[in-house]
């Protein structure tokens, strides 16, 4: 018997999108969304726009819990990952068993946007500003209002369909 180095159930690569292959070749920083219900998501397309003030955008599915609780709040929390956070990522996204509710275990931290992982010290405080629909996804837009700077730390990267860490 011989034990195959790919995935038999993979879809060939002729097959596959060529817009989701040139994504996949973006490293992404990964984040987690939380607002007030709690709700939160595991989200990798995530980017900080400078300015007076500083907006934030992001990718989310607009049937996901996240945005139905971001859109009734109207504000939200986004937390930056460490490497440390893999498990924390999957089960946001939904990869992992989240028994008792995503927020069980671990400790939180309330904030005025939205929980956030207690032992995580960089996150910021969004006012949702927009929404629209941009491919299969709904682009959020934000205005920063606040922003918690704790230690650098090496960031969880999503790259080709895995998390990377970078040093």
């Amino acid at each position: 018997m011989t034990i195959s180095p790919s995935d038999p159930f993979a879809t060939p690569d002729h097959l596959r999108s060529p817009v989701r292959r040139l994504r996949g070749r973006l490293p992404a920083a990964v984040t987690l969304w939380t607002a007030p219900g709690p709700a939160g998501l595991t989200v990798s397309s995530t980017l900080v726009v400078d300015g007076e003030p500083g907006h934030l955008l992001g990718i989310l599915d607009e049937e996901s819990e996240v945005w139905a609780a971001i859109e009734d709040a109207g504000r939200f929390a986004v937390t930056a990952l460490t490497a440390e956070d893999r498990q924390l990522a999957d089960r946001f996204a939904g990869l992992m068993p989240a028994p008792g509710g995503l927020f069980a275990g671990g400790g939180w931290r309330e904030t005025g946007y939205g929980p956030v992982p207690a032992e995580r010290s960089t996150w910021a405080g969004c006012r949702l500003t927009s929404a629209r629909p941009v491919g299969w996804g709904l682009l959020v837009e934000a205005t920063i209002e606040a922003v918690e700077l704790g230690d650098p730390e090496p960031p969880l990267v999503h790259y080709r369909g895995r998390y990377r860490e970078l040093s």
